[in-house]
Parts: structure tokens; sequence; C-alpha cells
């Protein structure tokens, strides 16, 4: 059966449209009580050049973010990789409760998103998003983002100044001023090196002493811990 030239344009316009540019607006919402998100980096990408990958080992950019909330080798790998991306829309912290908003246009090919922040206080615990499919109708979508560990580092829920450099054990910061001080540090028993969802912060009511500097009524949290909604005009 021969294929007309109709069933072909037909074909090739439909192609184009699967690849073709899109306009998103974003807004990302901290949905948690006493966390805080480092500069966020929000990406557009082709099926290849994810900022993660669960189940595997974290890449060192990926590591140097979950550790220190240092985005600036994840943004490099993007721009060499052809990525569309907004970086640190929030400039700066994103508090608990509080959002943020970005504009983000795509090029042909890149039509996943992906999301990472580093989530403070916490070891190597991060927000994030992996190579979710950008809708080519235009409509407003909201999707619901869990916390992941990078597998880098045991999480001992201790505030340690300096500890932010990728290998360095500690929690680098609480920016709410709301941890405590004098842990011993908690014990656990996650031993997967890999990327996966986040056990969680323990915490306890001792901020002078007990296992951990973090509070179990402040820094305790549940997935989802973030909220993406994305409008594809």
């Amino acid at each position: 059966m021969k294929t007309s030239t109709l069933t072909i344009a037909i074909l090739l316009a439909a192609a184009s449209q699967s690849t073709m540019a899109a306009e998103l607006d974003l807004k990302v919402t901290n949905l948690t009580k006493g966390i805080h998100f480092t500069p966020l980096l929000i990406t557009a990408h082709n099926s290849e050049d994810t900022l993660f990958e669960v189940a595997t080992e974290a890449s060192t950019a990926l590591q140097t973010m979950a550790e220190g909330g240092n985005i600036a080798e994840l943004v490099a790998q993007a721009t060499a990789a052809g990525s569309d991306m907004a970086a640190n829309p929030a400039e700066g912290l994103l508090a608990p409760a509080a959002s943020t908003t970005a504009t983000l246009t795509t090029t042909d090919g890149n039509e996943y998103l992906s999301l990472t922040a580093m989530m403070l206080p916490t070891n190597d615990g991060f927000v994030g998003l992996n190579s979710w499919k950008i809708p080519t109708e235009a409509g407003t979508y909201t999707i619901n983002l869990n916390a992941y560990d990078a597998g880098t580092e045991q999480n001992n829920e201790l505030v340690v100044e300096g500890s932010g450099a990728p290998g360095t054990p500690g929690i680098p910061a609480a920016p709410g001023g709301d941890a405590g001080t004098g842990g011993t540090g908690v014990l656990s028993g996650d031993t997967n090196t890999n990327i996966h969802i986040h056990p969680g912060s323990l915490g306890d009511d001792d901020l002078e002493a007990g296992n951990s500097d973090l509070s179990n009524t402040v820094h305790r949290w549940l997935n989802p811990v973030a909220q993406l909604t994305v409008t594809v005009k």
C-alpha cells in the first residue's frame, strides 16, 4: 500500500510538534515546616542528560550539590549538554512554606524536566525531579516532589561548621537557627550508597545533647517535600 503525500506531511508535522520548543512557567513551593532548600536548579534536557538517576551512584557534581548546596558543577554539566535551565530562581534559600517562580523556554529535543536542590538541615538530602516528560498540550500540571538521599554520606544529623565540602561528614548549616549542638550522632542502618528515597530525619527533643542536633518537632518531614507547578503555554 502506497503512502500518500498528505499522510507523510501529517507524520512529519506530528514529529516536528513533538520536539518543538515550549514556553514554561514554573512555580516551586517548599511544603516542609522547618527545611530550607538551597539554590534550585531546573533543567529541560534530552532523554540522556538528566541531573541524577535513582539507584545509581551519585556523580561528583550531584554530591557537591547534595552535601553543600553548590550547583555550579551541575550548571556546567547542563550547559555542556545543551540543556535549557533556570538556575537559582529564588536568589538564595527557599524557606519553608515559601514559593519561587521562573520561566523557561526549551529548545528542540529538550523534552524532559529535572530539578534539584539540597535540603537544609540534612547531611546529603535533596529535593528532586528526574526526567519528567514535558507535555505537548498547553495547560497547567502539578507534580509532587520527593526527597532523595545522595548515598554519599551517613546521616549523622550533626551540624558541623565547614562540613559542606564533599566527603566531609556533617550538616553545613541550619538556616532557621533552630538546631541544637552537642549531639553524639545518629546511628544509621542505611547502607545504601546509591541515590534513593531519603529515610527522613529523626531528630530528638534535646538541643544541648542527645543523639541529634535536629529537632524532632521542627526538622521532621514526610514526602512529598515540595510541589512543582508547570504551565505549558
